[in-house]
């Protein structure tokens, strides 16, 4: 049960890593920044600092079971921050998706 909880935890923080750097990425993209500006520069270190994360993460889960929390986690999260910080559309199709994609990871996750 430790390892299970030790690589949800992984999966969680390479989650936020990601988010973060999605984050930054987007508001480059819609303040038309150049490929080379500190915030793309920095979303990419992010992406490449949860490389490492997931290393971590594999060590504890299976793939199957990181890939649905990390798609889970990532999904809900940049759905939500879409909305609320970008004014992007949260509409019935994408809600749908992200009830999809919790009960994924329910149907996934294995206790041993």
């Amino acid at each position: 049960m430790q390892s299970i909880t030790l690589g949800f935890g992984f999966i969680t923080v390479t989650a936020l890593v990601v988010i973060a750097g999605d984050f930054l990425l987007k508001l480059a993209a819609d303040r038309g920044l150049a490929a080379l500006s500190l915030l793309v520069v920095v979303g990419i270190v992010l992406y490449g600092i949860s490389a490492l994360l997931w290393f971590g993460a594999m060590r504890h889960l299976s793939l199957g079971q990181a890939g649905v929390a990390y798609s889970m986690l990532t999904l809900v999260a940049l759905a939500l921050i879409g909305a609320a910080v970008f004014g992007e559309r949260l509409g019935l199709r994408e809600c749908a998706g992200i009830g999809c994609a919790l009960a994924a990871m329910l149907l996934m996750t294995r206790v041993e």
